[in-house]
């Protein structure tokens, strides 16, 4: 393995280490957990969990943008990658304390909200390293396997979960089903996991050296990025592209939020069919998005996001209006294929796009782009979900999201086979 793969693959590994975190957590397991055994019913459940997730969302927008200029003044980025990381280990290892009860729901809520926050903050960090490890014209392939491997690393997690713990009679540790810790346990599990694989990207990734202190950091970086956003009008299509990303990004993660508690709650899916679902998807999904990492470099970045997109569409209509378990399953396996594409070839497209001298700072608002409208998504199934009581009706709006940004990335550059100086 050359000097440069391997430093390649420690990077990439991050995306398989923090990737149980969104599988296992707040999509499939605890996310399930918490609707049905904690909240008083799954409508309620729902609604309470996407008023937490908007919240961090808030907070991940508000903060993003600063905390990642004020980085690009001082240089240096894994410092910053290992203190939101602990946030989200601290925050899921907390979860084990999350009784069967409603007594349990501010705590259980409070975590999984730490925990994102954390999760969320800390990619910022991470995906402005792509384009120092990348080879030029390759950035796709390098994208793409991260996001094939952050998939394989959620499948791994949902595998020995549903083995260890949630799929026998005897757990591991002698866990007790009768109080829920054969699923609570999923909170520490990811703590660990998310530590462990973590490990080589500290150990053996380089870094930018610290260039300055932190208060000379703080001033600099927040006055280019006022001049950044005073400017925008010098730099179009990077913020045109900002903001589709803003809200096809929001609809996505807002499925994978909701993914897990819409098929608990409307097909009355067991904990262990979830884990098994899940699984299937996050195998779907991998292949997807190695396959079209390759496709990235050859077609483009723009066409791969707008197949992406339209295929999520087509197949979310499908799967709202079926009412068998055994269709739904179908379809969300095809839906997977397309989930890690869109966010690969994002990643791409904002490597390509941004000027070669501001990548890092625009990166820091590709990931406040990410989340600006992030309580958006969650707050709208939250609040359709309450009116109608229904989870349909509340998941049936994720699809506006998707339409928009096809329609707006329509009108985007083909930056195909460039990149800028």
């Amino acid at each position: 393995m050359t000097p440069t793969l391997f430093r390649q693959t420690a990077w990439a590994l991050f995306d398989f280490a923090n990737s149980a975190f969104p599988t296992v957590i707040t999509t499939f397991v605890f996310a399930a957990y918490f609707s049905k055994g904690i909240a008083a019913d799954e409508v309620t459940g729902t609604a309470l969990w996407g008023y937490a997730t908007s919240f961090a969302g808030l907070m991940i927008a508000l903060c993003a943008p600063v905390f990642g200029a004020i980085a690009d003044r001082r240089g240096a980025r894994k410092p910053w990658i290992f203190l939101f990381s602990l946030l989200c280990i601290l925050g899921s290892a907390a979860l084990w304390f999350a009784t069967p009860e409603e007594s349990s729901i501010a705590l259980a809520l409070a975590c999984v909200a730490m925990a994102t926050f954390g999760f969320e903050m800390a990619m910022v960090f991470y995906n402005a390293m792509l384009p120092d490890l990348s080879v030029p014209g390759q950035e796709g392939r390098l994208s793409g396997m991260a996001w094939g491997l952050g998939y394989f690393g959620g499948l791994c997690g949902l595998a020995l979960v549903l083995v260890l713990f949630v799929q026998t009679d005897t757990p591991l540790f002698g866990l007790d089903k009768e109080l829920a810790e054969h699923l609570r346990i999923s909170g520490p599990f990811v703590a660990v996991w998310y530590a462990l694989f973590a490990l080589p990207l500290f150990l053996w990734v380089p870094d930018k050296p610290v260039t300055k202190g932190m208060g000379q950091a703080v001033r600099e970086g927040l006055a280019v990025l006022g001049k950044t956003l005073r400017q925008w009008r010098d730099h179009r299509p990077v913020f045109a592209f900002l903001v589709t990303r803003m809200i096809y990004i929001d609809g996505l993660n807002t499925l994978f939020a909701f993914g897990g508690i819409y098929a608990a709650g409307t097909f009355n899916m067991t904990f262990s069919e979830l884990i098994i679902f899940g699984i299937g998807i996050n195998v779907t999904a991998g292949i997807g998005a190695a396959l079209f990492g390759w496709l990235d470099d050859r077609w483009g970045p723009k066409r791969v996001i707008m197949i992406a997109l339209c295929c999520l569409l087509v197949l979310g209509i499908l799967t709202l209006l079926v009412t068998d378990k055994t269709h739904f399953l179908i379809l969300g396996l095809f839906l997977g294929l397309f989930m890690g594409p869109a966010q690969a070839a994002s990643r791409t497209y904002m490597t390509l796009i941004a000027p070669a001298h501001m990548r890092t700072e625009f990166f820091g608002l590709y990931a406040f782009s990410g989340k600006a409208t992030a309580f958006v998504g969650p707050f709208v199934v939250a609040l359709v979900t309450d009116l109608f009581l229904s989870q349909r009706a509340g998941m049936a709006t994720i699809l506006i999201f998707f339409v928009i940004g096809v329609a707006l990335m329509r009108y985007l550059p083909d930056i195909r086979g460039q990149h800028k100086n």
